[in-house]
């Protein structure tokens, strides 16, 4: 249970900083943060399949969720654009 819920704050983490990084992408603040939740799962598969293993730690899980966060944020406003 207590691993759920640091999930949920580093997903929660990752998509207020991808909503900060994309600005005018965005979906407010719940949209960011359920896209952080989405992008730390995408990061979380995509991530040991390439191989990349570069911060160690609750740190290093909330820099792979916000890079997977900013990721599936960018092709969702490509898609919401189009």
């Amino acid at each position: 249970m207590v691993d759920l819920i640091i999930w949920l704050i580093v997903g929660a983490a990752a998509g207020w900083i991808a909503g900060i990084v994309i600005k005018g992408a965005g979906f407010g603040p719940l949209g960011n943060i359920i896209v952080g939740i989405l992008g730390s799962i995408v990061a979380g598969f995509i991530f040991p399949l390439l191989g990349i293993a570069f911060l160690p730690g609750l740190i290093g899980d909330v820099v792979y969720a916000a890079i997977g966060a900013i990721i599936l944020l960018l092709v969702v406003s490509w898609f919401k654009r189009a």
